[in-house]
């Protein structure tokens, strides 16, 4: 439904604005710039499976592999900062060629264990080349500089960051509104019609999986510049699974649930301890100290109830409530 993919223009708005004062407002630059680079992997994600019905569990070799050959271009090859980024999409986009091509043809599960296995292809080559540096991961990654823009500082860094991922994600709710889009939502949701009223379905979803597989590319190679390495964790089968679900906490489908998504399982991964000393403070129980070591079980945790109370998401949720409101009054 068109209701779901559009966003108030004063949301997006306030939304920037916050985003735009938050390092002034006590958010750690590093903690900021990595909460966007996850909502910009999932979002990419959710491009893929919340508008073409396509689940892929194979996204981490995207968003690692490009985030490994930025670093190979900065630390190794001494290229600028911009070229190696672009080097990562690029990658990313030959990954996701070799995986759309294979995958496309087929749908439900079957796509999925394709993506899978060719991700894991991808980790396997990631913890036995010698570029990578293998289980100690890629280290002493460059930030460089953008246009003679020095980006040391973490607050220069973190407003260009913004500026990329408000870039991506306006690109990505134009290519959702677009004919293209309404075509991958139409094949989503009944794909033989589509094809009989003459859409080259598996083209669409080539497509795509492509522009997917780019956004989780910069992401990856925008990830790797901001924390300075790359680890075979950013190539692993759980960060698939962990960038579904943040789409699925968040909202599949939606503008905001991917970025709400990650912004809740980023801030738990990250900030669990201090969470836990706060719940201390203000119950006096000690037991919710043992959170901190059990960060998964309580990612576990909010899943369940997100899948019990909250079946379309948290954003898609409200927006289903706000929608019976509108058309009850």
């Amino acid at each position: 439904m068109l209701w779901r993919t559009r966003l108030p223009a004063h949301v997006t708005w306030a939304l920037l604005v916050l985003a735009l004062v938050a390092p002034w407002l006590g958010l750690y630059p590093v903690l900021g710039m990595r909460i966007m680079c996850f909502a910009l992997f999932a979002c990419a994600f959710n491009l893929l499976a919340g508008y073409a019905g396509l689940i892929s569990f194979g996204h981490a070799a995207l968003f690692g592999g490009a985030g490994y050959l930025t670093g190979l271009a900065l630390t190794a090859w001494g290229l600028p900062t911009p070229v190696g980024i672009l080097i990562g999409v690029l990658a990313a986009l030959g990954i996701g060629l070799v995986m759309g091509l294979l995958a496309v043809r087929r749908q439900g599960i079957y796509f999925s264990m394709i993506t899978l296995a060719l991700a894991q292809i991808v980790y396997f080559y990631a913890l036995q080349a010698d570029f990578t540096g293998g289980e100690d991961g890629l280290q002493g990654v460059p930030r460089g500089s953008l246009f003679g823009l020095s980006l040391q500082s973490d607050r220069v860094m973190y407003y260009v960051v913004l500026a990329v991922f408000a870039a991506c994600w306006w690109f990505m709710r134009r290519v959702v509104n677009s004919p293209f889009g309404q075509v991958l939502q139409a094949v989503r949701e009944n794909e033989p019609r589509a094809i009989s009223l003459g859409y080259r379905a598996n083209r669409y979803k080539l497509g795509v999986f492509l522009l997917s597989a780019g956004f989780a590319g910069l992401a990856g190679a925008m990830k790797a510049v901001v924390m300075g390495f790359e680890t075979l964790t950013d190539v692993h089968w759980s960060t698939s699974g962990l960038v579904i679900l943040m789409t699925l906490v968040g909202g599949l489908g939606t503008d905001l649930g991917p970025i709400l998504g990650a912004v809740i399982i980023t801030v738990l991964e990250e900030k669990m301890g201090t969470i836990a000393r706060f719940l201390v403070d203000i119950t006096g129980i000690h037991g919710f100290n043992k959170l901190n070591d059990s960060v998964s079980m309580v990612i576990g945790a909010i899943f369940v109830l997100c899948v019990l109370l909250f079946r379309r998401g948290i954003v898609g949720e409200l927006r289903e409530r706000l929608r019976r409101l509108q058309s009850s009054a």
